[in-house]
């Protein structure tokens, strides 16, 4: 019989799976009666399943709709808007698709399909990481016994944009910024706060003060406040911690009370910059720059700088080192320092002449 849980004001059906094992599992909806019917079709298939070794059917729309169900808490609002949309897209192509048969084939030729339709790797990959993710979870979670021939078919992906500018170009880029201040107080302190932590733009306009501690000079970014759902701490060095203090005295002068430390002059929330950035950029002069350009820019001068990669993957909240990897080409230092120890040609046994050429000798 369907139940509700105090947290949840959907209907949630218990039963035994085919393999003996008690399911419990969100009905996706506040309707008893359909709560009911829901709960007795599991019931059938499972029986069926269990004593007949019948596997039911299970078509894409009804994986998908499940899975997003199942899922919607765990995705950002902005996540959740990605998601649908790949699925928006999967639909197209599956979903008349019976999932139990699903195979490479079909896999590949939505492959060849998107392709024709000069859609990117990067963005076919997303979309069929959604589909391989709801079989994973319905496998997973609900025992259904779904091939997953997504897996091992990921398309090869170009090397992720990296842009970035001199301190040179980013001092008139902050300068232009400063030059419209009358309509956009904030762009100046928010380019130079981006530039010397590498936080995200999302991260810097859902800042609030309640998460800066100037006395420490840090700024504390809770897990929900990250792309990567992983808490960080960012310090700010001088040229930072300048930024916030002019936000400050902005707030002091203007809005006393307000929340975000990126806000209007009323307190309110500021949505986008991206408007008033293509204008100061034009106005520097600096083509093809974007705002997340300047977190690449925070990376490009640390790497630069001599900085470990791995302490740049901490200022960045970079989730695996190999993200940070793309930066080490910044410091070909490095690397010539290394080879500087070949120069002499000395061997073991202090003869040159002992290193030859040649395939044999490799």
């Amino acid at each position: 019989m369907p139940y509700r849980r105090k947290d949840s004001p959907v209907w949630w059906a218990s039963y035994i799976d085919h393999s003996g094992r008690r399911v419990r599992r969100s009905t996706g909806t506040t309707d008893r009666a359909e709560a009911d019917a829901l709960e007795a079709k599991w019931k059938v298939e499972a029986y069926r399943a269990r004593h007949w070794e019948e596997q039911p059917s299970r078509d894409f729309e009804e994986l998908i709709a499940a899975y997003l169900k199942a899922t919607a808490g765990d995705r950002r609002p902005r996540s959740e808007e990605t998601v649908r949309m790949h699925v928006r897209r999967l639909r197209a192509h599956f979903a008349e698709q019976v999932m139990n048969t699903l195979t490479a084939a079909d896999v590949g030729e939505y492959i060849q399909i998107r392709k024709a339709e000069e859609v990117s790797n990067s963005t076919i990959n997303r979309e069929l990481e959604v589909l391989s993710a709801a079989i994973t979870y319905a496998v997973r979670e609900w025992a259904w016994q779904l091939p997953n021939p997504v897996s091992g078919r990921m398309l090869k992906e170009p090397e992720g944009r990296l842009r970035w500018v001199t301190k040179a170009q980013a001092a008139a880029l902050i300068r232009a910024a400063e030059a419209a201040a009358g309509k956009a107080p904030h762009l100046a302190p928010l380019i130079t706060l981006a530039l010397h932590t590498g936080m995200r733009r999302g991260e810097l306009l859902g800042l609030e003060w309640s998460r800066v501690d100037l006395p420490s000079a840090v700024i504390y970014l809770e897990a929900d406040h990250t792309k990567t759902a992983r808490r960080r701490t960012v310090p700010l060095n001088a040229v930072a911690r300048g930024a916030i203090m002019q936000q400050a005295r902005f707030r002091a002068a203007h809005c006393p009370d307000a929340r975000w430390v990126f806000c209007t002059r009323g307190g309110e929330h500021i949505a986008s910059v991206k408007t008033a950035f293509k204008r100061a950029c034009e106005r520097a002069g600096i083509e093809d720059f974007r705002f997340h350009d300047l977190r690449h820019t925070c990376a490009a001068w640390l790497v630069q700088s001599g900085v470990p990669l791995t302490e740049v993957r901490d200022v960045l909240g970079h989730s695996t080192i190999n993200m940070t990897e793309r930066y080490a080409h910044l410091a070909p230092e490095n690397t010539r320092a290394a080879l500087a120890r070949l120069e002499g040609g000395q061997s073991q046994s202090g003869h040159a002449g002992d290193i030859k050429g040649g395939v044999d000798n490799a």
